[in-house]
Parts: structure tokens; sequence; C-alpha cells
């Protein structure tokens, strides 16, 4: 998950700062960016599925509302 990911980051990031090494530091960065779009990713998906359920929900009260 990118939760994770983005945690690891954001330490190897602080790390690099701690020992003045900027390679580090900005892998860190990276990490915790890809980490970040992995995160924004599973969220959109889980909206997503939400959404649906609420409209096949929606769809069948429509459907037997007709059949009455």
């Amino acid at each position: 998950m990118g939760v994770f990911e983005e945690a690891k980051g954001k330490v190897k990031e602080k790390t690099g700062e701690a020992l003045d090494n900027e390679r580090l530091e900005e892998e860190g960065r990276a990490q915790a960016r890809r980490g970040e779009e992995e995160r924004k990713a599973t969220q959109a998906r889980a909206e997503a599925k939400a959404h649906e359920g609420k409209a096949r929900v929606a769809e069948e009260r429509q459907e037997r509302a007709q059949d009455s």
C-alpha cells in the first residue's frame, strides 16, 4: 500500500538530511511521492467501488418500483 511506502520515503528523506546525504534525501522524496500517488490511487478505487455499489442499489430499487 502507498501509506507504507510514503512513510518509508519520509524516514529515508529525514535520514538523508541528518547525514547530509543528498542522494538518500532525494531517493526518500521520490519514494514518498510514489507512495502518496499509490495511496491516492487506492483511495480513488475505493471511492469508485462505493459509487458503483450505490448505483447498483439505486438501479435495483428503480427496477422494483417499475415492476410494482
